[in-house]
């Protein structure tokens, strides 16, 4: 039996749901693809089933990454006072993520848990530059 376009009432709807997304993205500078390390044969980068928040209030940044599979020891985390670059691996995958930061932080504050998956880290924000004088 052939397969009849009728018989599949919502691909209209999802190819231009698809169309939207592609088109709302195309401007953005994110990469969803994921790339494949040959030693390990693991996958690498936040992918689809990552998901990343970052929070900003008066008195702290906090960013929330889900890392599912990976164990506390393979998390690795760096920070420049604009930007946090998360490093973890799992058996089957690699994550490789630098999140730009929405302003500076003091990154010497940070304060990081990890539990069920779920990474936090939490930055005091820094302090404003003081004046300079002139002797």
């Amino acid at each position: 039996m052939r397969r009849d376009d009728r018989d599949e009432p919502f691909d209209d709807f999802f190819r231009e749901i698809e169309r939207m997304m592609n088109e709302m993205m195309s401007g953005a500078d994110v990469n969803f693809e994921s790339r494949t390390n040959a030693a390990t044969g693991a996958t690498a980068g936040f992918g689809a089933d990552t998901h990343v928040d970052v929070h900003d209030t008066d008195e702290e940044v906090r960013v929330i990454a889900d890392l599912p599979g990976v164990e506390k020891k393979n998390i690795e985390l760096e920070c420049d006072g604009k930007a946090l670059t998360i490093s973890a691996q799992s058996d089957h995958r690699e994550y490789d993520e630098r999140i730009s930061l929405p302003r500076r932080v003091n990154e010497h504050t940070a304060n990081a848990t990890y539990n069920n998956g779920v990474l936090e880290v939490v930055f005091e924000s820094a302090e404003k530059s003081s004046g300079i004088s002139l002797e």
